[in-house]
């Protein structure tokens, strides 16, 4: 909208204020162009031949601090059985923490598994994850927005 009215009007601040109309416009947002690629077809993960063989695992984040200092939970789930562990953890938790605690109440209770499946978050994605993971034989999947 901008770049329409761009070539007949001009006036300062015109920039922030067609930002801010078209912000507040009900109509502007319901026909608001995509500005991205189409995602493309899911491409669906195969179904895991026993429990706790495949897992994925994600963070959920921004709640207030527990007594113990907790301010996050890291969901760790079995594809197959859909069964989870709710882990409390911090956000500043270092990834040398967080692998002691996924050893700790991961490995112990259900062995290692063989393929992880977790989005890109740079705890997952650090050097130290992928050489743990590597070192148990465990291989890493990291999901996408467009490429679940």
């Amino acid at each position: 909208m901008y770049g329409d009215i761009k070539s007949l009007f001009w006036w300062p601040g015109m920039k922030k204020d067609v930002a801010d109309f078209v912000a507040r416009c009900e109509a502007c947002q319901l026909v608001k162009a995509e500005h991205q690629r189409p995602g493309g077809l899911l491409q669906s993960l195969p179904i895991p031949e026993w429990k706790w063989e495949e897992v994925t695992m994600d963070f959920a984040m921004g709640f207030p601090r527990s007594r113990q200092g907790h301010d996050a939970i890291w969901v760790i789930v079995d594809r197959l059985t859909k069964s989870a562990h709710f882990l409390p953890i911090r956000q500043t938790d270092p990834v040398d923490r967080l692998a002691q605690v996924y050893v700790k109440e991961i490995v112990r209770l259900h062995g290692v598994p063989k393929v992880i499946v977790s989005d890109r978050d740079g705890r997952f994605t650090s050097r130290l994850w992928k050489g743990i993971q590597q070192g148990l034989g465990t291989k890493l999947h990291f999901s996408t927005a467009f490429h679940p």
